[in-house]
């Protein structure tokens, strides 16, 4: 998600409660990524044969509020511009894997350890297309 993006926390107004069948796939897989795993946008666009990361984003963006958005990340493990403290609570909360920063970055927030945390959506990822 860029920095103009966020989690909504509802659909945006004039979609209805109808969702595009790309949407509700990239959806779908996020809800599928376990407790303290992430998948990059990239992953999540290879995972279901289809679009590419910044269609991938542009999903979490308008309809990812409503499911584990921070399970889906940028590949270098920044946390989610302007979202980083709930996104941290969720880490820490589930295990997720994170890196420290030393005291010269950027706010002090840790990114994640994307080699530990890092899911490929095997071990119970049935329905992978």
């Amino acid at each position: 998600m860029s920095e103009q993006q966020s989690p909504p926390e509802c659909v945006p107004a004039g979609h209805g409660d109808t969702l595009p069948e790309y949407a509700e796939r990239v959806l779908d897989v996020a809800e599928r990524i376990p407790p303290g795993r992430v998948m990059t946008y990239g992953d999540v666009a290879e995972w279901l044969g289809e679009g590419g990361p910044r269609q991938v984003g542009r999903v979490m963006a308008l309809y990812g509020g409503a499911v584990p958005w921070w399970r889906v990340v940028r590949a270098d493990g920044v946390l989610l511009p302007g979202h980083e403290l709930r996104a941290l609570a969720h880490y820490r909360a589930e295990g997720t894997p994170l890196r420290r920063v030393g005291t010269s970055g950027r706010g002090h927030v840790p990114r994640l350890d994307m080699r530990r945390a890092r899911w490929d959506g095997g071990a119970g990822a049935e329905g992978h297309t």
